[in-house]
């Protein structure tokens, strides 16, 4: 956060002078009479600006410097309702915009205007007077606007092109005249303790924050003498902060337009004098700034402190009345919505308040055998964060986290509490967190120096604990439902991404990527093809794609995890141990320690950067299906961070459906290569080169994964200059078909080869299908030989069996059936069939397709032999390979939808002798 202060002068904004420009557009909730279309008037004496990184803990932070800006103008009348607006903006603005906010608090002499922009402007200007729809008041987000309407004075959007502005301003409640505060009358003995005479210490700070004036009382309160003084930075005496829990610096402090509070001067015998201190930003009539600064003894501080504004239905109940809630007293108000913010600021005031120099908060596991680290302070906390130790550390009550217990000195028990092992802390005091007679944590503060804690300290900590043992498990509870529930959405989803395939390395990639980075920061899956293999190490992601390669390599050099059944999630140290040795190979070698001539590798940063990021725990979950273990899913943390167990438990719901739907992938990758072997040997080999014959075939399987169908072609070669050729098509498609498809084209090569014509060679094909009994399919066959001729001609006999007739091109462009039709094939006993010859001349075309061609349809029309010749009649001139093209090409585009049927196209051409 950075800040910035004026208070005091008058600011050269345009705000700040006496008449203000109007926003460009403002917002107003309907029919509302508080819509700012007046000239304001007031002047602006003081602005506070701050900005806010996108982050989640900013919106904390802007509540606190709200808070403090006011409070320290002395609004504490409006700091409640401007502080849940700003939340509301500022929440707005870097969570669900996702952009920094920039905070700018204006004091004038009737209210306070606080205005909120961020660098997401919303391009539609609501129109002035329009309905606006605010939305329900009960939903989650998008509350800014309706708190802005309910409880601000005034409020509006201002728009420029690069920002969007929201800013509302709240009113002074008028003040009885004459009274500022006052409290009841109270007996001698309960008036607060001063010493004989109160000394109260006047210093003046100048604009550069050294001391300009110094009184009497200060010189008789600190032991300086003003000339020893004068000139220097009151930086010099302060020893800050003396109160834990000041969050603004004392330089900070001075150029504030009002601040109260305490901390510690430095004497001139050299000790700490605890103080109360009041500031007040002035200005002379030459507009120089200064701050005059009053000074008590702490304990005195009843003489300057403001006293606390109780509420307006009982002014007159003390502050430490019996309606106080002791949970607000220690934490403050309000109190974090958020269980990481209560825990956090649990700590942050545990540690405050023994005055230590760390504290930490541990959450039980739901078995109550482990507690987890979820908050600390002064203490590496990247390194202790979802860390885990026993409940029981050991015998007697010391090792029990079950019972308040104070150490004095941990360097005489080593490990006593190993949390804080190498940290340098000497004394902790630990006490337990229980609702209801159950362990549901542990807090405890720790200091550097030994002896700090007694049992008196023990048991301030145990009341805190007690205070917000219930609040803190509440939350907890809450954040463990909201958690389930996003856990129950994952695996949902991940089922159904999953499930939605069956090949082998998609599901590796959808392992890997629903892991990183919602459950692990990296991610490295291994394989195991069969009970005799070792693991293979198959995926790496990681979240920053530049670290994948170096993580790979590492992983690649240790030996893998050993594939152990047993389900959960184990730690594995392997990954973290080599990154350590490397990352020290590579820093021995920068420093040159292994040879004089040694230089530096370029991959050094690579290497310290991948020995970061496997650098924390490593878990490993066995991927079992089908009662063997398929492989193993390592998740990984970078540097000193630990898994949550409910993360633990959410990644081994995964690896379950995982390891299944691997291990489907697997089976299905296996029995598609299978079916795609024997369906390619189903398929002729590479067609003869035929001497003055051009020939194409185009094949195309319908359904997903088929290679052949129940379309079939040939061309093979018979005797010296005599070649066969068929095409066909069983009834039906897929495996079935394509049984009798190679049952039919081993059977013509056969027969053919045995000297036998074409009809005698179908009629024993028909004799062999009806031999298949019940496994029979009929079919249509065309089948002919060819003799190539000297002239550039060629002569082809041919038997068409129920097929689609073949088409002859002539060069002139006309087409016309090449046989004539005769009796398919499987379904009579008895066939008489004939052959019958024709002569293709040079430039002829011989087309021949199954009726997956001709029957292509779109709706109620299809192709058909018209539409087919129509095509063919446009290939005048072309190559046999051109003709096919174009003929596919044809029936792709006459319909929008895939071929549901199996197409076979054979062209051939006798191009004709070539010319010298």
């Amino acid at each position: 956060m950075t800040t910035g202060l004026r208070p005091g002068e008058s600011p050269q904004d345009p705000r700040a002078t006496g008449n203000p420009p109007l926003p460009k557009q403002e917002r107003n909730s309907p029919g509302t009479p508080h819509a700012d279309n007046r000239t304001r008037s007031s002047v602006i004496t003081a602005r506070a600006a701050a900005s806010f990184d996108p982050v989640g803990r900013s919106v904390a932070t802007a509540r606190s410097f709200v808070r403090d800006t006011l409070q320290g103008w002395g609004f504490a009348d409006i700091v409640d309702d401007a502080v849940v607006l700003t939340s509301e903006l500022v929440t707005n603005a870097v969570i669900h915009a996702g952009t920094s906010a920039d905070v700018l608090c204006l004091r004038s002499d009737d209210g306070v205007r606080v205005e909120v922009a961020d660098r997401y402007p919303e391009r539609e200007i609501p129109l002035q007077g329009s309905p606006v729809n605010m939305g329900s008041p009960d939903r989650e987000g998008g509350r800014g606007l309706q708190l802005c309407a309910a409880l601000a004075g005034r409020w509006g959007v201002e728009y420029t092109p690069t920002q969007k502005q929201v800013w509302f301003q709240l009113d002074l409640p008028e003040r009885a005249v004459g009274t500022r505060s006052a409290g009841p009358s109270l007996p001698a003995a309960l008036l607060p303790l001063a010493d004989g005479r109160v000394r109260v210490a006047v210093i003046q700070i100048d604009r550069a924050g050294s001391i300009a004036a110094w009184n009497e009382d200060a010189e008789e309160l600190f032991g300086y003498a003003p000339e020893s003084v004068i000139g220097k930075p009151l930086t010099d005496l302060a020893a800050w902060p003396h109160t834990p829990g000041t969050s603004t610096g004392i330089a900070d402090a001075l150029q504030l337009s009002r601040w109260e509070g305490s901390y510690g001067i430095r004497g001139a015998n050299g000790r700490v004098i605890p103080v109360y201190a009041s500031h007040l930003r002035v200005r002379d009539t030459d507009g120089e700034p200064s701050t005059v600064c009053l000074l008590v003894r702490d304990h005195e501080r009843a003489v300057l402190q403001t006293p606390l504004r109780g509420s307006s239905s009982d002014t007159t109940s003390s502050s430490e009345g019996p309606n106080t809630d002791p949970f607000e007293v220690f934490i403050g108000s309000p109190a974090p919505d958020d269980l990481d913010g209560l825990l956090q600021r649990t700590v942050e005031r545990a540690r405050d308040m023994l005055d230590a120099d760390s504290a930490f908060l541990l959450l039980a596991t739901d078995d109550e055998t482990e507690l987890e680290v979820r908050a600390s302070t002064g203490l590496p906390s990247a390194r202790q964060r979802f860390a885990r130790v026993p409940v029981e550390a050991g015998p007697g009550r010391y090792g029990s986290a079950r019972m308040p217990a104070v150490h004095d000195d941990l360097s005489a028990v080593p490990g006593a509490v190993p949390l804080l092992s190498g940290t340098g802390m000497r004394s902790v005091v630990t006490v337990p967190l229980k609702v209801e007679g159950r362990l549901t944590g542990a807090l405890g503060v720790a200091a550097e120096s030994p002896g700090r804690y007694t049992n008196e300290e023990a048991l301030r900590l145990q009341f805190a604990a007690d205070r917000i043992a219930l609040a803190v498990e509440s939350a907890r509870l809450g954040e463990l439902e909201r958690l389930r529930r996003g856990s129950l959405s994952f695996l949902v989803e991940a089922s159904d991404l999953l499930a939605g395939t069956l090949d082998r390395d998609q599901t590796l990639a959808l392992m890997a990527q629903m892991t990183v980075p919602t459950l692990a920061t990296w991610c490295a899956v291994y394989t195991i093809a069969d009970q005799a293999s070792e693991p293979y190490l198959s995926y790496v992601l990681h979240e920053d794609e530049d670290r994948i390669d170096g993580l790979k390599a590492l992983l690649s050099k240790i030996a893998p995890p050993d594939p152990v059944p047993t389900p959960g999630a184990r730690v594995w140290s392997a990954p973290a141990a080599a990154a350590h040795q490397a990352a020290l190979r590579t820093s021995m070698r920068s420093l040159g320690l292994n040879s004089p001539t040694t230089t530096v590798s370029s991959g050094i940063g690579t290497t310290l950067a991948t020995a970061a990021a496997v650098g924390g725990e490593t878990v490993v979950l066995p991927l079992v299906a089908r009662n063997r273990v398929i492989g193993m899913l390592t998740l990984g943390k970078p540097t000193d961070e630990h898994f949550r167990q409910e993360i633990l438990e959410l990644a081994e719901d995964l690896s379950r459906r995982a390891a299944l739907a691997l291990d489907n992938a697997r089976l299905y990758s296996e029995r598609t290569a299978i079916s795609q072997s024997l369906q390619r040997s189903l398929l002729p080999p590479e067609l003869p080169e035929i001497d003055g014959v051009e020939v194409e075939v185009i094949y195309r399987a319908a359904g997903e994964g088929n290679e052949v169908g129940g379309d079939f072609y040939d061309l093979f070669p018979i005797r010296d200059g005599a070649y066969g050729f068929a095409i066909g098509d069983v009834c039906g498609t897929g495996p079935e078909a394509a049984a009798v498809t190679g049952l039919a084209r081993h059977a013509l090569r056969l027969l053919a080869r045995e000297g036998f014509g074409g009809p005698a060679v179908l009629e024993r094909l028909n004799s062999a299908i009806l031999d298949e009994g019940a496994r029979s399919r009929f079919l249509t066959l065309l089948y002919g030989e060819l003799w190539p001729q000297e002239d550039g001609s060629a002569v082809l006999k041919i038997v068409c069996a129920g097929h689609p007739l073949p088409l002859r091109l002539r060069q002139d462009g006309t087409v016309e059936p090449a046989a004539e039709p005769q009796p398919l094939l499987g379904v009579l006993e008895d066939l008489e069939l004939y052959e019958q010859t024709i002569t293709l001349d040079p430039g002829d075309v011989l087309l021949c397709v199954t009726d997956g061609v001709t029957e292509r349809r779109e709706g109620a029309r299809m192709l058909g032999d018209d539409g087919l010749t129509d095509v063919l009649t446009t290939c005048t001139g072309l190559t046999a390979g051109a003709v096919a093209a174009r003929i596919m090409r044809a029936v792709e585009r006459f319909a929008s939808d895939a071929p549901s049927d199996d197409m076979a196209i054979l062209a051939m051409r006798v191009p004709g002798l070539q010319k010298n």
